[in-house]
């Protein structure tokens, strides 16, 4: 028993895995490879901000199906409908505070931004709940019964978008702080993409922490390994897979959010317009990897800017591209975690 005692009191003395780092200079190697055919530095800055910021709603996006992928082995073809319902979720803030969102007040405006995400995230995790209780727990362990009911769940949600809020497109504000842009000499950049940013780093800072740094992200992380020994230490491992589901449910809304105020229209169908490009970036990063899943949506989105800019025709197969050498030079992702 002493021996026993003794082993589990010095967790120090396990090994650490190392960090491979060789995927993370992608991101610094693309931008100074990119900067010669660009030509103009600022225009170089503006282009590398505007992909930093559509890399982080892309993760924002991705981040909570790469999750519920790696922990649950779940493919979840319905992701795509949270993040329209949370996008329409902003509508039930906007509607009682649409006066905050023409205050010329930097104040009210985040204050604003971060109600509808508050309320986004709420909708969104209590849909993923239902939606996870009704349409995806009959179906544990069979992937192809998976992608059609959770497409069915798809179909029906996005219905009932329609019959709450009409199937017309519908406007909504940027708030008026976020408009516009900072100018420093010839670099340009979008307030608005600079908050995401912002949001993002936090969002990819925060999650990094509890899945590193608490008991929940540790029985996560090894729920992903080996789900039986999980549950054998006498851990409920299908309550932990519910409140993983709800989580990336959540942030799917919270992505919806981000998404909903850059394209400034809401439509029924707008999340799943970035399905494949989610799916593409779960896939570069390495199923159930979150920091993949980040690496993976600035490489996508920084690759489609710099290809836009300097060879528009390109663009439109700069993601699949990106993909397929990425999974010539590593099968399973940059960096893989759910090897299944």
């Amino acid at each position: 028993m002493s021996d026993l005692t003794t082993d589990a009191a010095a967790p120090t003395d396990l090994p650490r895995a190392k960090t491979d780092w060789l995927p993370l200079l992608l991101i610094p190697v693309l931008a100074l490879v990119a900067l010669p055919f660009v030509g103009s530095p600022s225009t170089w800055v503006t282009l590398t901000v505007a992909g930093l910021a559509m890399g982080m709603m892309i993760f924002l996006m991705a981040s909570g199906l790469t999750l519920v992928f790696g922990l649950m082995d779940i493919i979840n073809f319905g992701h795509g409908v949270f993040i329209s319902l949370g996008a329409y979720a902003t509508l039930l803030v906007l509607g009682p505070l649409a006066g905050w969102a023409s205050a010329d007040s930097i104040g009210l405006n985040l204050s604003l931004l971060l109600l509808c995400i508050l309320a986004a995230m709420a909708v969104t995790g209590i849909a993923g709940a239902v939606f996870e209780r009704v349409i995806v727990r009959p179906v544990y362990g069979s992937h192809l019964k998976q992608i059609l009911v959770t497409m069915g769940g798809l179909i029906v949600t996005e219905q009932l978008i329609h019959a709450i809020w009409g199937a017309s497109p519908i406007p909504i504000p940027l708030p008026q702080s976020l408009r516009g842009a900072f100018v420093l000499g010839d670099i340009v950049m979008e307030r608005y993409r600079v908050v995401a940013v912002a949001i993002g780093l936090v969002v990819f800072g925060g999650m990094q922490l509890i899945l590193n740094r608490t008991r929940i992200g540790l029985l996560i992380r090894a729920g992903v390994e080996n789900p039986e020994m999980v549950e054998a230490l006498g851990y409920r491992i299908r309550r932990l897979f519910v409140s993983v589901f709800i989580a990336g449910s959540a942030l799917a809304g919270l992505g919806g959010v981000m998404w909903a105020f850059y394209r400034q229209t809401l439509t029924a169908g707008m999340g799943m317009e970035v399905m494949v490009l989610v799916f593409i970036v779960i896939i570069i990063g390495g199923l159930g990897s979150v920091g993949g899943c980040f690496v993976g949506s600035i490489l996508v989105a920084l690759v489609a800017n710099y290809v836009g800019f300097i060879e528009p025709k390109l663009a439109l197969i700069s993601n699949i591209l990106v993909m397929a050498l990425v999974l010539i030079w590593r099968p399973q992702g940059l960096f893989p975690v759910a090897r299944r």
